[in-house]
């Protein structure tokens, strides 16, 4: 969109105007202020909470160990190997997203986005400091006096607290909680650690205070394709069009006639904190908050005309009104709710079952590439393998290795000896690396299947692994 300005210069773009929502309260001002404040304390706390693993794990419910390469939560131990567990989390996730959204519209937007509830924030403290609407747009736009210093000065600097607390939680989850705590009261910190804060720091500073709407139009890709989501029976925030247009301003005591009741306050546009006006219809950059409504409610109670002006509603339904048709019934189970409902059940099966038949052992071995054959003084030929074995439980473990499919082959390992049968020892919830060789009295011939048997020598707990046993090739 192109602006002149006043000496006549054309500006190709016009500059974002800065928004400033207005205090409403309401049903659904409640409940975001019920939703921020579930979701703020599962995130700063969550890090505290203890989980016994015994003696050899981590005690904290909730951890991604970088250093050790596993993801803790509470019972479930996530290893590289299982990667696969994090991707059905992340397709459940989106299923859920998309589920949510055919139903419901942009409720995770305007209720448990991360942006959401920080900018929710951050306006809160805003408004705590500088006053509501009006007196924070005066102060911005007014000239620089020591109150507005003062005011500006305190609102970014509890902003910036925020922004430590919310950037030293996230690192937390990364690390043990009470031992990172201690180490910055004890001005400890690495830094790697201490970099990662005030980068996150810096960020939701910017995110939270600045940028804001901006993040949600421009930079969120869910505004973008949420549409695909949508069909005339989701539920949305809609402005009933035939009870309130014609709109106007009406004086207290006047009569109605030629008026709809949208008395054209624009209470709505006040409280959005997209800066949109709801009554030129659905947009892009609707979050569904809900505050237009708490905002319109409030004004019809003050008119004394019902409620429900602008309100939650479907595309369908709000149609019907304004064509004078019959009003159809809620439809919130529909055919596209019943694909989305089979998908969260497959994989959530699919994860179920994966988590309930986790093995506790798991054996990976690699063939050495370089030689892949020696021959040994005797005649036989030898293998090289590089042997993996995971032990994903607790305590320590002894395991017994045996080579199946290959006759009269032994297992050596440098200092070990040559064995029918190899015993290794892992710790618990390690890895065990071993370089072992195979020999065994072959002639000339292809590569031989082979089997590796590993078992655990208390439980009988086992794994098996298929490799390759390779010798010269015939002439």
């Amino acid at each position: 969109m192109s602006t002149e300005t006043p000496e006549g210069d054309i500006q190709l773009f016009q500059k974002q105007e800065r928004i400033y929502p207005k205090r409403v309260a309401g049903v659904y001002r409640n409940l975001k202020w019920l939703a921020m404040i579930i979701c703020l304390a599962i995130y700063y706390f969550v890090p505290f909470l203890r989980w016994d693993r015994g003696p050899s794990a981590p005690d904290q419910a909730v951890l991604i160990d970088l250093e050790r390469g596993r993801a803790y939560w509470f019972w479930i131990e996530i290893w590289p190997q299982e990667v696969y567990i994090l991707t059905g989390i992340l397709i459940l996730a989106a299923i859920a997203l998309f589920f949510v959204t055919s139903l419901f519209g942009r409720v995770w937007c305007g209720y448990l986005c991360f942006q959401t509830v920080w900018t929710d924030l951050f306006i809160w403290v805003e408004r705590i400091v500088q006053g509501d609407r009006n007196k924070r747009k005066k102060l911005r736009e007014g000239p620089w006096t020591k109150e507005k210093f003062t005011k500006l000065a305190i609102t970014h600097a509890i902003w910036l607290v925020i922004a430590w607390c919310t950037a030293g939680s996230f690192v937390l989850y990364f690390n043990d909680a009470p031992t990172l705590v201690r180490s910055f009261f004890n001005f400890d910190v690495s830094p790697v650690v201490l970099g990662f804060v005030c980068s996150l720091t810096f960020m939701t500073y910017l995110m939270a205070g600045f940028a804001r709407e901006q993040v949600c139009t421009y930079m969120c890709p869910y505004a973008r394709f949420q549409s695909a989501m949508f069909d005339q029976d989701t539920l949305i925030i809609g402005y009933d069009e035939k009870r309130g247009e014609p709109r106007g301003k009406h004086k207290k005591g006047a009569d109605w006639t030629g008026l709809g009741d949208c008395i054209d306050c624009t209470a709505c546009v006040q409280v959005c904190p997209m800066g949109i006006d709801i009554r030129e219809g659905l947009q892009m950059e609707c979050i569904a908050c809900g505050l237009c409504i708490d905002a319109c409610d409030d004004v019809m109670d003050k008119v004394g005309l019902p409620r429900g002006l602008i309100r939650y509603d479907t595309e369908r339904r709000l149609e019907e009104k304004n064509h004078d048709l019959p009003i159809s019934k809620y439809r919130l189970l529909r055919p596209r709710s019943f694909y989305y409902m089979a998908i969260i059940a497959i994989v959530g099966g699919i994860m179920l079952y994966s988590l309930l038949n986790r093995s506790e052992l798991e054996m990976n071995i690699l063939h050495d590439r370089n030689p892949l054959f020696v021959r040994l003084s005797n005649g036989d030929i030898r293998n090289g393998y590089d042997l993996k074995i995971l032990n994903k439980t607790h305590n320590d473990h002894i395991y017994a290795l045996q080579v199946k499919g290959l006759d009269g082959a032994i297992i050596e390992m440098v200092g070990a000896g040559d064995l029918d049968e190899m015993v290794l020892g892992v710790g618990a919830d390690s890895v065990g690396q071993f370089k072992i060789f195979v020999h065994a009295p072959v002639e000339p011939q292809k590569p031989i299947p082979i089997e590796f048997v590993l078992q655990e020598t208390q439980t009988g707990v086992s794994d098996r692994y298929e490799s390759m046993f390779i010798s010269e090739r015939p002439h």
